[in-house]
């Protein structure tokens, strides 16, 4: 099982940014994904997930701003990052199954 997350990048306080996790070598369909975000210095936390049947749920940090989605038929997951703040700086994951996880994209959010 291969998971690759991507999308990250710098951007300004209140901008936007979509992070993708296109997996492979596993039945994407089947399995619920998750978001998680580590920062510097701090443990790593989950953000949103998203039930193989499309089920959201979000941390109160990123509720109203993020939004996690699925397309099962190109096996990617996505999370859609708007009003971005300088607190949500980190290193996201995408986890898929029951401990499947990809590599990491840094977001780096400048005030």
């Amino acid at each position: 099982v291969q998971l690759q997350a991507s999308g990250g990048g710098l951007v300004q306080a209140g901008e936007s940014l979509k992070l993708t996790c296109k997996a492979v070598g596993i039945n994407f369909r089947l399995y619920a994904l998750g978001w998680y975000r580590q920062a510097p210095g701090k443990e790593r936390e989950l953000v949103a997930t998203i039930t193989s049947s499309g089920t959201k749920d979000y941390a109160d940090s990123a509720k109203g701003r993020f939004t996690v989605s699925r397309d099962n038929v190109r096996r990617t997951a996505f999370l859609q990052m708007n009003s971005l703040k300088p607190e949500d700086t980190a290193v996201y994951y995408c986890k898929i199954g029951p401990n499947y996880w990809g590599k990491g994209t840094l977001v780096t959010v400048s005030s």
